[in-house]
Order: C-alpha cells, then structure tokens, then sequence
C-alpha cells in the first residue's frame, strides 16, 4: 500500500476518535527503552494518553487468560505472534482497513492481530574467537562437542520461546526436546535476554549466541569496534526463523476506536521508519526508507524456514517443555 493511502487511513480512524477519549492500557511484551518513544509520539499527534504495563510476553499472555473479559487492557503488543495466537479467542476482529495495510502472511488469518514490525533469528559470533569454519550449518549442530560452554541462550526470553515454539513445529516435539537436552548437557550458557548475550561474547562469557537480528547493531553504533558479528544457519535451516512483533486489541476493550488508532499509528510511516532507523528491525509496510545495506522482509525469505506464523499458537507447550528441560 502506497504512503498517500495509508496517511488517509490514518487521518480517517483519527478523526473517528471521540474526543473526551479515556486513556488507553496497553499490555506491552516489548521493552520499554523500545517502545516508550514511539507511544510518546502517538500521545503527541492525538491526544490519547496509554497507560503500560511492562513485561515478559508469554507472562502478559498468562496475564490476559487469567484476566479474561476482566481484563483492563485494550492492546497486547507481543514480542511475537505467537502469544497472540494463545489469546486469540480474547481478542477483537481488527478493521480490514488496518489489515489491508500488511500483506497476509503478516497478520492473522481471523484478523485479530497484526504485525508491527519483522526480526529474524541470527547467530552472533565473537570476531576474535570464532573461524569462519566453526559456523555450523544448522542450528541442531550447535549441541557438538566443539560448542560445549561455548554458546549463549535466554531461556525465559520471548523471542526465544516463539523459536522453540517453531522448532516443534519444523521438527516435531521429541526432536525439539532431544535438542534443548542436549544443549543444556553441552553446557550452553544462560543470559537473561539478548542484549546480555551479546554484551557477553564480547566479554568472553560465550563466542556464539542466538539472539533476534536487531540487538547487535545497537552496539556497534556506539563502537564501531565491538568484537561481535552476526551470521547465519544455511538458507531453509530453523534457526533463521523469520518472526514479527504484533499487536492486537482486547475484544473487552470499550475503547475499541481509539485502540484501533494506536494500532494503524503503529503502521504510519512515522512509526515504521522509526522501527527501521532507530530499533533496526524490518518494516512490514512499503513506506520506509531503509539504508542501502539493511534487506527488507522479502529479502529475507531464502534464508528463513517456511513456517506459517498462524501455527505458532501452542506457548503452553512450549513453557512446559522448557520446563521438563529445566529451563524455566
């Protein structure tokens, strides 16, 4: 969709908000440092305060289950659609004017939630400890004895469990089980979250690490020199699993305009050009002006498993089996 149509949706659904408009609540999966600009700009250009809670993905997920149509949340953006998936049935079908704005694959095939933006699955790998010959072709390779206490994950992280989540999927569930008790017999070391895995090779706790595409850029804006680079699996392998971060509206939420605002607002060029420049994910809208070696989703296909995002809902079987593997 052109930039010219999608600014006249914009200002449509805008226009539609009352304007004695309450304060919206979001349920936010995504961090704050990530998020809290661009919800501060959406506050800005309408006028709408959101209130939001921060916290892991698949915890909020939990959260919204057990709050059911309780629930005060109007919006739960996801690090994932996975957890949007287990909390289908509590959210509300979105406007096809909004759904139209992404191309189906990026999005759910009931419309109740929507991508915001892309990230991709990578292998980040110390510049001084790793030979471009250790890079192992497959995920599955990184059990080796010659990885042993060498490689850095993050077990309760939510990109992290969205990716064992298509693991079972691509693999079946005792190959995926086989592989995470095997990663923890060789000794994989755990962090709590991605930018730790990073910061770590760098300081020697790990060479290797599985983190989404977008943490090791921050770094080395700020020292072009960081010892850390990223690589990646062979084309089709799962461990380049090309996800998104999505966002879907509480079908309790009285607020149901003012929510479907925020969410076209997440879709404005504004927005997506700030995820592309400053976040360094992909943008799922044609709006963005992107830097001439930074690939778009579409680029991205070949290397990435063929995985639907529809069939990633199972979370719970994918906390459990971390749980079995003592992960959690």
């Amino acid at each position: 969709m052109n930039r010219s149509r999608c600014c006249l949706i914009a200002a449509a659904v805008l226009a539609a908000v009352p304007a004695t408009a309450q304060n919206l609540t979001l349920y936010s999966g995504r961090g704050e440092t990530l998020v809290s600009p661009i919800v501060a700009a959406f506050t800005e250009e309408t006028g709408i305060e959101v209130d939001v809670r921060y916290a892991g993905t698949s915890e909020l997920a939990v959260l919204l289950q057990e709050e059911g149509e309780a629930s005060p949340a109007d919006l739960f953006w996801s690090q994932d659609p996975g957890a949007l998936g287990a909390v289908a049935d509590l959210l509300a079908e979105l406007p096809a004017e909004i759904t139209d704005l992404v191309p189906s694959a990026l999005r759910d095939d009931e419309g109740r939630w929507i991508a915001t933006s892309g990230r991709q699955r990578v292998l980040v790998v110390s510049t001084e400890r790793v030979e471009e010959e250790e890079i192992p072709e497959s995920i599955l390779d990184l059990t080796g004895e010659e990885y042993r206490g060498r490689v850095g994950w993050a077990p309760t992280n939510g990109s992290f469990q969205l990716h064992v989540t298509a693991m079972r999927e691509a693999l079946g569930e005792e190959e995926t089980r086989e592989w995470l008790e095997a990663m923890v017999a060789n000794e994989a070391v755990v962090f709590s979250n991605n930018a730790a895995i990073v910061q770590g090779i760098a300081d020697g706790e790990a060479d290797f690490g599985l983190v989404n595409n977008y943490y090791l850029p921050r770094f080395l804006a700020s020292d072009p020199e960081f010892p850390v680079r990223i690589a990646h699996f062979a084309d089709g392998d799962v461990g380049n699993l090309l996800s998104v971060a999505a966002i879907g509206i509480t079908a309790s939420s009285d607020q149901q305009e003012e929510a479907a605002a925020f969410v076209e607002f997440l879709l404005s060029p504004q927005a997506q050009q700030y995820f592309a420049s400053q976040v360094k994910e992909y943008p799922v809208t044609s709006s963005v002006v992107l830097d001439s070696d930074q690939p778009t989703l579409d680029m991205l296909e070949t290397s990435a498993p063929d995985i639907d995002l529809n069939s990633l809902s199972d979370l719970e079987g994918t906390l459990e089996l971390l749980r079995e593997a003592g992960l959690l």
